[in-house]
This record gives structure tokens, sequence and C-alpha cells, in this order.
């Protein structure tokens, strides 16, 4: 979990929505329509915006990304 938030922290350097989608998704338990409403944005901005965030957390929290920043 700290991972996660660490994680999340530093997306939301690189981009804030993203990662106020993945930490309303995530640890808010929103549905896409709900997080939708929250941050005043379609629901196919939420689903396009949580697709980027979880590749981007995968890659932080395995390792692969430093690897290919390296």
């Amino acid at each position: 979990m700290v991972a996660l938030n660490e994680a999340l922290e530093s997306l939301a350097r690189i981009d804030e929505r993203q990662a106020r989608v993945g930490e309303l998704r995530y640890f808010g338990g929103l549905s896409v329509e709900e997080t939708a409403e929250v941050l005043g944005i379609t629901s196919v901005r939420v689903k396009r915006d949580w697709q980027r965030a979880k590749v981007w957390l995968y890659g932080v929290l395995t390792g692969v990304q430093d690897n290919i920043n390296s």
C-alpha cells in the first residue's frame, strides 16, 4: 500500500489527473462513472486515464520503468 501510494505521488508529478483517477478507483473504490462525476470528466476519459495509470504504476512497482530509464 505504501509503495502504491508513493508511486501515485510520483505519477501526480507527471499527470495529476491520472494519479487522481488511480486514487479514486483504487483507494476510494469508486466506479468509472462515480470517478467521472467527481472529476467532472467523461467516463471514456476515466477509462483511458485509468488504463494508462495502471500501466505506468505497474512499471514503477515492478522496476521495469527504472530499467527503461537507465
